[in-house]
């Protein structure tokens, strides 16, 4: 059982009126008018109410020790987190040179108070210099490299011109390919194109073509931002979006760095090319690049005071909350105009006496030199060295921001804030994802006994799950799937906080992203039991779209009603808030037409819930895949998400 919690004054407002009125009689026998309208009564209820609020905070104590203990074993709430977004760079004009947006370029929202994004690292774009061309036919629905024609030539000969699909007839897998000495990754590619109108049978608006690149992970596709030749059968331009990671590959004994354009399957409405689209020419350039960035602000090199030559001592910088360090984001020390930089660690814990330490506090910014500490026999020890009397602090520089507020909409961020030769203009083409705000004091409370228990070791299925969440505010859920027989691995499912609100939510918004998982792995390296092995994984989302008529009690909007249950249905649904206990679906739970009708019963203004039918979604597609049913069943490990919700409201 837990310890009670004391109440150190239990009296409330009607406590303390009671007991001064019982206390007149003794100490003003002449006032014998206790009534509200009397004015004393007044003041008696007036410094009642005052005293109920002192009280309230003296019964605050007890949380206060609390939070005094977690800080003191070294549980302390998570700091925010940083949304991130690729931001795209259009050029004005096709430069010659190689074009470099350097790292920590900021770009801002428009508005009195700006949201800023600085880039990871350096973007450089070179012009594209094509190298070969060639068509390759498809055996068994894929590219045949062996088979391949080089048409470089042709294409730069002004009377000839090339098929781009070399099949007869064509067939799905067929593919055109173009070598280029450098890589493209992160380039806006613009392809001029000159077409003679040979591509019969295709929809000009929706051909079968899928643009790739080369990476690490095979052929990935390129997006297409915009494509002017109706499936390239008519002279225009065709945009990409090159993605990051271009690496080189050897075709047809040609080592370069490859964009193919290849004929996919059709879907089932639509139409294929019965004759191949026929180039004359088709000249790459560099019209922009593509970086990711951070919503975060470079704060410069900043003086935080002098050493007093104590133990303890304890600095802040101006500006916080802070993102975690980077190399050269350091605290330096100044003696005599020599610095010295000094390490941050999580804790003083294994630091000696002579040892150049911080702990640097991300949710306030506070910079924290060491402790000196008495021990039982009653020798005491210095944990971390303190700086001289006199010295100066300084911090090299760091980055603040993060939290839900840096998860901005397409198209917000198009305010260069330092010039870059030939950028022309700026944005982002995709929503901002990943921010999150620190931990609120509650939840650490609540966290704090979990982490004690778990010991700071991964050997239970409740212990991963519990250091996963811990690992780092994107992650929003976990479940530990246990070896199925010896040898296998773990498997932690993961949910990505999207930082995105349930209505909006899409299944690209709950990917594990790459730096996540690297966050999470690092974080339970050395906490694993030795020999076990641990895979990251992430659920599998059923779509489920919903149609509901419901009865509005009289007297109120049905349109208001309306919305209210829609909000409520995506809430309902959702991975990380929906669920009967708001804390997220739950793993493996059928969703049934009862279940709906609840929840919608609860909303403000429903007086009945008088149908519910549900349908399974395509959330790739986006479209439904069964008729109306009342149950959706989904996997053990599976979690649902809403779909094309609707509500009519009479």
């Amino acid at each position: 059982m837990s310890f009670p919690i004391p109440s150190l004054d239990d009296r409330r407002f009607q406590d303390l009126v009671d007991e001064a009125k019982r206390l007149i009689p003794q100490f003003l026998p002449e006032w014998t008018n206790h009534n509200v309208s009397d004015p004393g009564v007044a003041l008696i209820e007036l410094f009642a109410w005052m005293t109920d609020l002192t009280l309230y905070r003296l019964n605050r104590l007890p949380d206060r020790l609390y939070s005094a203990f977690l800080d003191l074993v070294g549980i302390a709430p998570f700091p925010a987190a940083a949304a991130q977004v690729p931001i795209t760079f259009w050029f004005s004009t096709v430069p010659e040179e190689a074009v470099v947006v350097p790292a920590g370029s900021e770009v801002a929202t428009i508005g009195d108070d700006p949201i800023v994004f600085a880039t990871l690292h350096d973007l450089v774009v070179y012009q594209p210099e094509l190298r070969h061309a060639m068509t390759v036919p498809a055996t068994g629905g894929e590219p045949d490299e062996g088979r391949c024609v080089d048409v470089l030539q042709d294409l730069e000969l002004p009377n000839e011109s090339v098929a781009l699909f070399s099949s007869t007839p064509v067939s799905a897998g067929d593919a055109f390919y173009l070598g280029f000495r450098d890589p493209l990754g992160g380039t806006v590619l613009r392809f001029d194109v000159v077409a003679q109108v040979e591509g019969i049978g295709v929809d000009p608006g929706n051909p079968p073509l899928r643009w790739e690149i080369w990476t690490e992970e095979g052929w990935v596709r390129c997006e297409v931002q915009s494509d002017s030749t109706g499936g390239l059968n008519r002279d225009g331009q065709v945009m990409l979006l090159v993605p990051h990671g271009h690496e080189p590959l050897v075709v047809d004994g040609e080592r370069a760095f490859w964009l193919r354009l290849l004929l996919a399957e059709a879907l089932p409405d639509q139409p294929t090319y019965r004759t191949s689209p026929v180039l004359r020419s088709i000249i790459p350039h560099a019209v922009g690049g593509t970086v990711p960035a951070e919503h975060s602000e470079e704060i410069p090199g900043e003086y935080l005071g002098i050493s007093m030559g104590i133990p303890g001592q304890t600095l802040q910088v101006a500006s916080a909350p802070l993102l975690p360090r980077r190399p050269g984001e350091v605290v330096q020390v100044m003696v005599d105009g020599d610095g010295t930089d000094w390490l941050e660690v999580s804790d003083f814990s294994a630091s000696g006496p002579h040892d150049h330490h911080i702990v640097w506090d991300s949710n306030n910014g506070e910079v924290h030199f060491g402790p000196r500490i008495r021990y039982p026999d009653g020798s005491w020890r210095q944990h971390g060295a303190v700086p001289p009397a006199g010295a100066s602090v300084w911090v090299s520089g760091y980055r603040r921001g993060g939290g839900a507020r840096g998860n901005v909409g397409a198209g917000t961020l198009t305010t260069l804030r330092s010039a870059v030769p030939y950028v022309d203009r700026v944005a982002n083409l995709v929503p901002a994802t990943g921010g999150v705000d620190a931990e609120t004091i509650d939840n650490a409370k609540i966290r704090g006994p979990l982490t004690l228990v778990s010991g700071g070791r991964a050997v239970s299925a409740a212990d991963h799950e519990q250091l996963t969440v811990q690992a780092s505010a994107r992650v929003a859920r976990a479940r530990c799937v246990p070896p199925g027989a010896p040898g296998e691995p773990t498997r932690l499912i993961i949910v990505p906080d999207p930082g995105q609100p349930a209505e909006s939510l899409k299944i690209d918004d709950l990917a594990l992203t790459d730096r996540l998982a690297e966050e999470i792995t690092a974080y339970l390296e050395p906490r694993r039991v030795l020999g076990t092995a641990i895979e990251l994984a992430t659920p599998t989302y059923h779509g489920v779209s919903v149609a509901a008529l419901v009865r509005v009690t009289p007297g109120r909007a049905p349109a208001g009603v309306r919305q209210r249950c829609l909000d409520r249905l995506w809430r309902f649904l959702s991975p990380v808030e929906g669920g009967p206990d708001g804390d997220g679906w739950p793993f493996g739970a059928a969703v049934t037409s009862g279940a709906i009708a609840n929840a919608l019963a609860e909303v403000g203004g429903v007086d009945a819930v008088d149908e519910v039918v549900l349908f399974e979604a395509d959330l790739r597609n986006e479209r439904r895949l069964t008729g109306a049913v009342d149950t959706i069943r989904i996997g053990e490990h599976a979690l649902t998400l809403g779909h094309r919700l609707q509500v009519v409201a009479r």
